[in-house]
């Protein structure tokens, strides 16, 4: 990919234009996703608030973004929700008196395209816990996408002002096991797109964006199943299911995606721990010149589309205080032919771990080459 598909976008802050709706939309697809413009509107289907599909964790990221079938920590309220069903505990749980709730938080940050210096940046951020009175986890999260500070103009050339464009969304989980090794969760969310001030766009409307939605998940992680018990876990997870964002009077279909993984611990003992995971991904939205398909409609037109993406990734930890991970992402061209090695690393030490992921990118100067992850998770007691 060329840099200039990126820079065109970026420039846009001191063009002596004002701003469409559709504009603003495929502005943020190119920030947030790092493609071309040839691909902008094939990539996310023309959806909005793509950044509701980036990996908000480092260790998922390292691993090459993969985690439906893993969601072992609070980061399960993106990968999977149903895994929160599956802490419970901590400490002697057969004893009342020694066993405490299971409770964590995690914190993430990233800058993105670092190379092109555009002030964006991503973070995340979750707590839960177990409540025995609802024989489930809840946790509550957020995201923020920053896209940066813009400078308006007028024909003139005269600077009219400056606004910043960001989009935020926040929600509410919950996952319990409604059978042996067998996990559900859901998880309940606000969303809000910012792109720019009325004053900007062409229409004198505001560019801001809302929307609510739901992900619905399920997990397996056989205890009796032979050779597999405890080595394997299947999970499925369909996320960003909702009404359309709205700007007023228009509006743009959510990233409603599907979500399969499988993972498998190849080795685990007292020293090492290595495990492999594999994700799929499919994107449900249909949309062409004539409009998009709402839900429930888009869930089954939107299998017309081809192509998935597709995820592998592998982590090792010893002595379950340092890990090493390694992950594969691709997509197909029409998707936006995204292609990446993802490296990872992470430490634990007492109650924290801190993981760090990073993008090396099949092809050369791509906007997204060198983006980084840092993320913290703590076992709050």
């Amino acid at each position: 990919m060329n840099n200039n598909n990126i820079k065109s976008f970026l420039n846009w802050r001191n063009k002596k234009m004002k701003l469409s709706r559709l504009s603003a939309l495929l502005l943020t697809i190119a920030l947030i996703t790092g493609i071309s413009a040839n691909n902008l509107y094939s990539q996310a289907g023309g959806a909005a608030v793509p950044f509701l599909l980036i990996s908000p964790d480092a260790r998922s990221s390292g691993m090459g973004e993969v985690g439906t079938a893993i969601a072992d920590d609070i980061n399960a309220v993106f990968w999977n929700p149903a895994g929160l069903g599956f802490h419970n505990w901590v400490g002697n749980v057969d004893d009342p008196e020694e066993r405490s709730p299971y409770r964590q938080i995690a914190l993430s940050f990233s800058r993105w395209l670092p190379q092109f210096n555009a002030d964006l940046f991503y973070s995340y951020g979750t707590i839960g816990q177990f409540i025995e009175s609802l024989d489930g986890t809840v946790a509550l999260n957020f995201v923020f996408m920053n896209l940066g500070e813009f400078t308006r103009t007028y024909e003139n050339g005269n600077v009219a002002g400056k606004f910043l464009s960001n989009e935020f969304a926040v929600g509410l989980s919950y996952g319990t096991i409604v059978a042996k090794d067998l996990g559900i969760g859901f998880q309940l969310r606000y969303i809000q797109s910012n792109l720019a001030p009325a004053t900007i766009t062409t229409q004198g409307d505001a560019g801001t964006g809302r929307s609510g939605s739901f992900d619905l998940g399920v997990l397996w992680k056989p205890t009796d199943l032979g050779f597999f018990e405890d080595k394997l876990s299947l999970g499925a997870n369909l996320q960003n299911v909702g009404p359309k964002m709205t700007y007023r009077n228009e509006s743009d279909p959510l990233p409603t995606t599907l979500r399969l993984g499988a993972a498998y611990t190849i080795v685990k003992d007292d020293f090492n721990d290595l495990k492999f995971a594999i994700d799929i991904a499919k994107l449900l939205v249909k949309r062409d010149s004539l409009g998009s398909d709402p839900v429930p409609k888009s869930l089954i037109t939107g299998w017309q589309n081809p192509g998935a993406e597709l995820s592998i990734g592998a982590e090792y930890w010893y002595e379950s205080i340092v890990a090493l991970r390694l992950g594969y992402f691709t997509e197909p061209s029409r998707l936006g032919n995204r292609k990446y090695w993802n490296f990872g690393a992470g430490v634990r030490y007492d109650i924290f771990r801190l993981d760090f992921s990073f993008i090396n990118t099949i092809e050369e100067n791509h906007p997204l080459a060198n983006t980084m992850r840092f993320s913290l998770l703590i076992d709050w007691k």
